[in-house]
């Protein structure tokens, strides 16, 4: 038996310098810290190799050390047929988790004990093997019931036939049967982990692609429309008020400046916007385009995160009215609560059935703004004509989710953030001359 105790220390220290080695694998860092690819997944060629320890019993079978040598020879093609297909459904979950699985092992079981208690010495070498197999195919919560069953059965058995260094068969059975489990378990865990955090990065990506192009349509869209505004309005006054010409001029100037400031802000994801600013702005905006502006607002100051989201409200559709509306009024109103606050930007033009009211990206983009901060917005025809827009947001969740992110970021983010905003104004030609109707009056 002393070969026998050589060949499960053997086991032990192959185990051990199995999973020592498949740790740096599992875990995707190499030397340096630096991540590697962890490259294909298991499959039952890695527990192939073990069936080398049968080799004793082969042996003992050409040698003519074994009696009934054909009821020997049938009993080692049975066991290995059983381990081969257990070893090779075990790495796919459903495979591994039906019936006809178990039954090859329970099969393997009983072939084992008949082999080990017909034959003794090296025979009991398959009851590692059956560990392996059974630590491959049983993972989970009942394993390690499982696991001290199979070896108490190895060291009954072992022990019939050769007394008590048939402990080192148990020893070897559930070692050989918890580690392979474990092995197999963590490279499992590793490579779902791995496939969940690429999955959260490409949402992350997507969802940054998608706040880029919202604020993008919505600075832009906006911008480009009020410039072209301004431009014809100094094209018609040129030639019979050149200073309110001029003054249209210095409006576009301004809000250019503001714009290449708002852009470098978004890109960064700096932008903040204000209502205040936004409906001073859409006073001007609408004037400019010979629209008579009325504005309207009551109810106690709103948290940060309500206004900016409902100044973005105030851009899109007052940009809607100057481009597609053919208004000559347009009525923004702003009510709020303790709880609640409403938006409405309503005009006389066209209604719904105009060029482009509520199909475009804007409108789909801003919903979906506001149902994540809890709020909605609807878009259509108006009570009395024309097209309005709605807005209604809860105040409370809206603070408590600016207080959160106000919070969430660190004091020398925010001063980074300010210089950010400093060097972008003073890149674009300094904010200083911009008043807070940035786009100037009509």
């Amino acid at each position: 038996m002393t070969g026998v105790r050589g060949r499960l220390r053997g086991i032990s220290s192959r185990l051990d310098a199995w999973q020592l080695a498949r740790q740096p694998e599992a875990a995707g860092v190499g030397a340096g810290g630096r991540p590697e690819r962890i490259g294909p997944p298991p499959t039952g060629f890695t527990l192939l190799p073990w069936l080398l320890l049968g080799l004793g019993s082969l042996a003992n079978i050409f040698q003519g050390n074994s009696s009934n040598p054909w009821i020997g020879g049938a009993g080692l093609i049975v066991f290995n047929s059983l381990y081969i297909h257990v070893a090779f459904r075990s790495f796919h979950k459903k495979l591994r988790e039906s019936l006809s699985t178990r039954l090859a092992l329970a099969a393997m079981a009983v072939v084992t004990c008949a082999l080990a208690l017909a034959y003794g010495g090296s025979w009991l070498l398959f009851f590692p093997l059956l560990g392996l197999a059974a630590g491959a195919a049983l993972r989970g919560r009942w394993l390690g019931r499982w696991g001290w069953s199979l070896a108490a059965v190895a060291g009954v058995v072992a022990g019939v036939k050769d007394g008590w260094n048939g402990l080192n068969i148990a020893y070897g059975t559930f070692l050989s049967t918890m580690v392979t489990a474990a092995i197999l378990s963590l490279s499992d865990a590793v490579r779902e982990l791995r496939a969940a955090r690429e999955e959260l990065a490409t949402r992350a990506v997507a969802e940054e692609r998608l706040r880029f192009s919202r604020d993008l349509h919505d600075l832009l869209g906006h911008t480009l429309s009020v410039i072209v505004v301004k431009s014809e309005a100094a094209r018609r006054l040129a030639h019979r008020d050149l200073e309110a010409a001029l003054t249209q001029v210095t409006d576009i100037e301004s809000v250019g400046r503001q714009a290449l400031t708002e852009v470098r802000e978004a890109v960064t994801g700096y932008r903040e916007g204000s209502l205040a600013t936004e409906l001073d702005r859409a006073r001007s905006a609408l004037s400019a385009a010979d629209v008579e502006p009325v504005v309207r607002s009551s109810g106690p100051p709103l948290p940060p995160r309500v206004e900016a989201l409902l100044g973005w409200v105030v851009r899109e559709a007052v940009t809607n009215v100057v481009r597609h509306s053919g208004a000559s009024r347009c009525e923004i109103a702003v009510s709020g609560g303790t709880e609640r606050v409403r938006l409405t930007v309503t005009d006389n033009g066209a209604g719904a059935s105009g060029p482009a009211r509520g199909t475009g990206t804007g409108l789909t983009g801003l919903t979906e703004r506001l149902a994540m901060a809890g709020g909605s917005l609807t878009a259509g025809a108006g009570q009395r004509g024309g097209f309005s827009v709605t807005a209604e947001l809860p105040v409370r969740e809206g603070q408590e989710r600016g207080e959160q992110g106000e919070h969430g970021e660190e004091t020398e983010e925010r001063e980074e953030r300010e210089e950010s905003r400093e060097e972008g104004a003073g890149g674009g030609g300094g904010r200083a001359g911009v008043a807070p109707a940035s786009y100037g009056s009509p």
